[in-house]
């Protein structure tokens, strides 16, 4: 399967772009290619979201709102082939990945009745003679750049507020996994999508990417990334002061106290520790225990890990499947060679399965590393990838400290028994979210976003319509009648 640029309406195959092979993780053979854009293409579709934007922020929110729902509609009724599509570029299995679709067609709903619910207000004025009317307008021309890991979801976290608020959008998807975002845009363009209000462009980050972000007719950028690429995003932006929503690296701290249930508090963490093979942003990479129940966690744990079957995402029953590729494979090597380097012990995994297992593909066992030194490279650095380490400690102070150490404020976790206690250590956590006897921290419901170096605003929730949308003060002199 190939694909090409959407951009104004069409598909578009152009001969003189460069091409990438998109390759099956659990089998390391081709599945298509896609077309890489530059910065002519991104230019090009800029020019006609400009032509569109005025049309498309007059259109009534109730027609958006149709789109929106529409396009979920059809992501319902198409999710088994698109899970199975995923699957097979992204490796993650067929289940999981019918998860992240339904919920990204629920973000498109949720946005849908959000687009109608925008308001303004009417502000109080020391004078008699003067209303103050505030209201909200679309900010223009947007982009985003959506990555690999769940790149259905969090393109529907992006797209959703856009169509919302009447911003036209230029996507930079994951040039690793776009044939099912292809299916996605299908569902869109058939939902009614103006022509021009929405392109989307596969390409590397520092090529479409850093056009987006440095294009001075494109108002805001929304992207998911690593916290350097995030960085490189800012720089580019600050040209023309262009606004940014940024959700970028995590290094979750997950939490043990001494009266939690440890096989809940195990299993939780084993689960958010290996899906998708680590490979996501609010993962779990250090696991800090009461050294009270230290050791008899590290063994339920171990268990679990020992306990875990890896295969084809297609294949049923799978739920755990390959790495992405041999990158991430090299990392987690690197991290775990760190550790043990430093004192750590290896309590499960640490290799690929190899030959006698998979013939071919990118498996790497889900790997706990018990007593892991706090400088080593699982404890500092975000592994993004099927490692977990494990250190004991004395004391809550302790543990908040060590907790709050490092630059990275995504999410983190709390398994406990007592919630006075842990409500007042979740109120000392530095980070944006933090799950409570639960291992995900994102809620249709409630903003997602990171402190410190992970991140610059919000997705999800009624805050995540605040970066589309420019405010407008009115000051009216009117008679007193």
């Amino acid at each position: 399967m190939d694909r090409g640029f959407f951009i104004n309406g069409e598909w578009q195959m152009r001969t003189s772009a460069d091409h990438f092979d998109i390759m099956n993780p659990a089998t390391g053979e081709a599945e298509g290619s896609t077309l890489m854009a530059d910065g002519a293409v991104v230019d090009e579709a800029v020019g006609h979201a400009e032509r569109v934007a005025q049309e498309f922020a007059d259109m009534p929110a109730d027609a958006r709102a149709a789109i929106l729902n529409k396009t979920a509609d059809l992501m319902e009724q198409r999710v088994e082939e698109m899970s199975r599509l995923l699957t097979r570029e992204q490796g993650k299995p067929v289940y999981d990945n019918t998860k992240e679709i339904l919920f990204g067609a629920e973000v498109l709903r949720y946005y849908a009745a959000e687009s109608v619910r925008m308001h303004g207000s009417l502000r109080v004025s020391g004078s008699p003679h003067i209303k103050n009317i505030v209201s909200y307008h679309p900010v223009g021309v947007t982009a985003a750049i959506v990555p690999w890991n769940y790149p259905i979801d969090l393109y529907c976290w992006k797209i959703g507020p856009a169509i919302a608020t009447g911003c036209p959008m230029i996507v930079k998807s994951p040039h690793e996994t776009p044939l099912a975002i292809s299916m996605l845009v299908d569902c869109l363009h058939e939902a009614g999508m103006p022509a021009g209000a929405l392109a989307d462009l596969p390409g590397l980050g520092p090529v479409a990417g850093s056009a987006l972000a440095r294009h001075p007719r494109i108002r805001m950028i929304s992207a998911t990334a690593s916290i350097a690429a995030g960085q490189d995003i800012m720089r580019n932006a600050a040209c023309n002061l262009k606004r940014v929503s940024l959700e970028l690296g995590g290094h979750a701290p997950f939490i043990v106290t001494s009266d939690a249930d440890l096989v809940e508090a195990a299993s939780a963490a084993h689960r958010r520790s290996f899906s998708n093979m680590g490979q996501i942003c609010i993962t779990v990479n250090r696991i800090l225990v009461d050294k009270r129940v230290h050791a008899e966690f590290a063994d339920i744990l171990k268990n679990l890990a020992d306990s875990t079957e890896l295969g084809n995402g297609l294949d049923a029953g799978v739920g755990y499947g390959p790495c992405l590729n041999q990158s991430v494979i090299d990392r987690v090597e690197r991290h775990k060679n760190d550790a043990l380097k430093k004192g750590g012990e290896l309590l499960s995994g640490g290799f690929s399965p190899g030959a006698y297992e998979f013939k071919r593909g990118y498996f790497y066992r889900p790997t706990v590393i018990n007593n892991a030194p706090l400088d080593s490279l699982p404890m500092t650095e975000e592994s993004y990838g099927p490692i977990a380490a494990v250190a004991a400690y004395d004391s809550e102070s302790d543990m908040l400290t060590m907790a709050n150490s490092l630059e990275y404020g995504l999410a983190a976790y709390i398994y406990g028994g007592d919630l006075e206690r842990i409500w007042a250590l979740a109120d000392r956590l530095e980070f944006g979210a933090v799950g409570v006897n639960v291992n995900d921290t994102s809620d249709l419901q409630a903003p997602f976003g990171g402190w410190k170096m992970s991140g610059v605003g919000r997705e999800l929730g009624p805050e995540g319509l605040e970066a589309f949308l420019e405010t407008k003060h009115l000051k009216m002199r009117v008679r007193r009648i």
